[in-house]
């Protein structure tokens, strides 16, 4: 977990009145998991909640939820979309279906903009599918050039007061910077991992509108 991300989790879950029966800090690049599902099983949780930034560690934390018996158990896997990033999920395998995620950005968000930019990303990028950060990129640099548009080149102060306020259309939904923070507000999604014609996405079922930066 990043520190102000598992604050935040242990804040709002307990508060809703949820218990946490355990926790574990893992190595950055762990990718032997078996000790740390043992205890999970033995502890017989509702959900484990899981934070990984992507790549080979949440492939294999993934794998060995299935194969060290918590799946079959009925303990759900949720956590942040990282862990079913776009670009890694069908790497995954079918032991990913049935985890649910939240995140700002899913490949199969179903919008005309959203499958306008898979298209195009995919067609220039040798048929990978965007993920998040991605997404992020093409948003910053919107932001970036409609500012200096405004500003005709000043640059400066009056670029960063151009972007503060910006309210836009993003693959990921709508958005706006926030004139205070100068952060992004936008929608979270509540995600479940399905098979669609054959390849595995994070597909929406839930939305939370509007979310500032909890920290």
């Amino acid at each position: 977990f990043r520190h102000g991300e598992l604050r935040v989790v242990r804040q709002v879950f307990t508060a809703a009145g949820g218990q946490i029966v355990g926790s574990e800090k893992t190595p950055i690049q762990e990718t032997n998991f078996g000790v740390y599902m043992e205890k999970a099983l033995q502890a017989k949780p509702d959900a484990v909640y899981m934070f990984q930034p992507g790549g080979s560690p949440s492939i294999a934390f993934v794998k060995a939820y299935v194969e060290r018996g918590l799946k079959q158990a009925g303990i759900k896997l949720i956590g942040t979309g990282d862990i079913t990033d776009d670009d890694i999920l069908n790497g995954m395998g079918d032991v990913a279906l049935g985890v649910v995620t939240s995140h700002h950005y899913s490949a199969s968000h179903p919008s005309a903009l959203n499958k306008k930019f898979v298209e195009a990303f995919s067609k220039a990028n040798q048929g990978m599918r965007p993920n998040f950060m991605a997404v992020g990129g093409y948003d910053g640099m919107r932001v970036i050039y409609e500012a200096a548009k405004a500003t005709k080149g000043a640059g400066g102060q009056a670029l960063l007061d151009a972007m503060k306020g910006q309210i836009f259309d993003s693959p990921r939904g709508p958005m706006f910077i926030d004139a205070q923070t100068r952060d992004v507000v936008h929608n979270i999604y509540i995600r479940k991992v399905e098979k669609v014609n054959g390849q595995l996405y994070n597909q929406e079922f839930a939305t939370i509108k509007d979310v500032k930066d909890p920290g």
